[in-house]
């Protein structure tokens, strides 16, 4: 898999007529293509309606994903997962779980332990949680965590012995830990995040979903079908962690509006992933890039394992970049709505992926055999900027 974004990934207004035209030539159907409604057995799409989507002006795997935001916006105005679904749910305390209970100590050393793997594989985002409440920093760790463990299931080491199987029974421990029965320490902070703040379960299954679709899928007829993908890996990310990263009080933007740029910024962030790792994807047998666009270049999938930079090319990647830009300048506005404390490490997020982008196009577009990064120079410069732009009230 083109390495997911498993960090905070958050505008978009979808009632705007001038943002219903910038999402409509992002996507497939601006060539004059048909949308694909094409998923897993538990994906939104199965959901989707294509009359629906298409009187709305977005695509079916837009349309399945926009459900999805409203019914994480819906519990964030209702303040509880419960209230939202009408009934009630186990809520347990660090004090009603013994050693016994969760054969791995207390929730205090879950959380400690979530907060190690964090500063461990994502560096500058562990910094910027420092400036959150201990519970907010707490809750965004294990969440941090649960989402590698995932990935790491298809992606890691052990990937190959994983199949569909492994993956349900994962989801199935899911379902338990959001159900206050967790089976490690990692399920307990996760299943305590998910007892004190409103968090849905829909994400988090639907990034399950991705990582089935990575089991079997290699490549991706249209963006709509993409789309779907990031959302899965990376846009899940955001919606998962706006509930405990918080929306400022005197923030006049709606939930909805939230919800969408953290949507925005997965998707960005899992864009770039793909076109950072194009030759690296290629070397695996995946294709992780639009085919019907690749053909209106002029370029077949032999070019992509050819690996050579030719005009075609760099004109392919320049309409390339310039869609993940665009999913960059929404979510950019939306992270100025979060509240003061969660901003910083967000805003770093956004910045620090983007000149990946940069990157790319510094190596003439040549992502078959360069790989694309922002040195540490620029990292840190980077850091102190982010940090006055987050101070400044949305």
């Amino acid at each position: 898999m083109a390495g997911s974004s498993a960090v905070y990934t958050p505008c978009r207004p979808h009632h705007a007529h001038g943002h219903q035209q910038r999402r409509w030539r992002r996507s497939a159907l601006a060539h004059g293509l048909l949308p694909t409604a094409t998923t897993g057995r538990r994906g939104v799409l199965a959901r989707a309606s294509l009359a629906a989507a298409a009187a709305a002006g977005r695509t079916a795997a837009e349309e399945a994903v926009y459900e999805v935001v409203l019914r994480q916006a819906a519990l964030q105005g209702s303040g509880t997962r419960e209230a939202a679904a009408g009934k009630g749910r186990r809520r347990w305390r660090e004090e009603e779980v013994d050693d016994a209970e969760l054969g791995w100590g207390l929730l205090g050393d879950a959380y400690e332990r979530c907060g190690e793997v964090c500063a461990e594989y994502a560096k500058t985002f562990y910094l910027g949680t420092q400036l959150m409440t201990p519970e907010r920093r707490k809750a965004v760790w294990a969440i941090y965590v649960w989402c590698r463990r995932t990935d790491e299931l298809v992606d890691g080491p052990n990937s190959s012995y994983i199949t569909p199987k492994a993956l349900d029974r994962w989801e199935k421990r899911l379902e338990d830990l959001f159900e206050g029965r967790p089976y490690d320490m990692y399920d307990a902070a996760l299943s305590d995040t998910a007892s004190k703040f409103p968090i849905d379960i829909q994400p988090f299954r639907d990034m399950i979903e991705g990582m089935r679709l990575d089991l079997w899928k290699s490549r991706y007829k249209s963006f709509d079908e993409l789309y779907l993908y990031c959302y899965y890996v990376a846009g899940t990310v955001g919606l998962m962690t706006v509930p405990v990263m918080g929306i400022a009080p005197d923030s006049k933007a709606s939930a909805e509006t939230v919800y969408n740029a953290a949507l925005a910024l997965g998707i960005a962030n899992q864009l770039t992933n793909i076109l950072r790792d194009v030759g690296e994807d290629a070397r695996r047998g995946r294709i992780y890039l639009p085919l019907d666009e690749l053909a209106q270049a002029g370029l077949t999938e032999e070019d992509i394992f050819r690996g050579k930079v030719t005009d075609k090319w760099r004109r392919f990647m320049k309409g390339q970049i310039q869609r993940a830009r665009l999913f960059f300048d929404e979510a950019e506005e939306g992270v100025m709505h979060l509240d003061s404390a969660s901003r910083w490490p967000v805003l770093a997020s956004l910045w620090l992926y983007r000149q990946i982008l940069d990157a790319i196009e510094a190596n003439d577009y040549n992502n078959f055999t360069k790989r694309a990064y922002v040195g540490k120079a620029k990292k840190l410069l980077s850091l102190p900027v982010a940090y006055a732009r987050a101070a400044v009230s949305s």
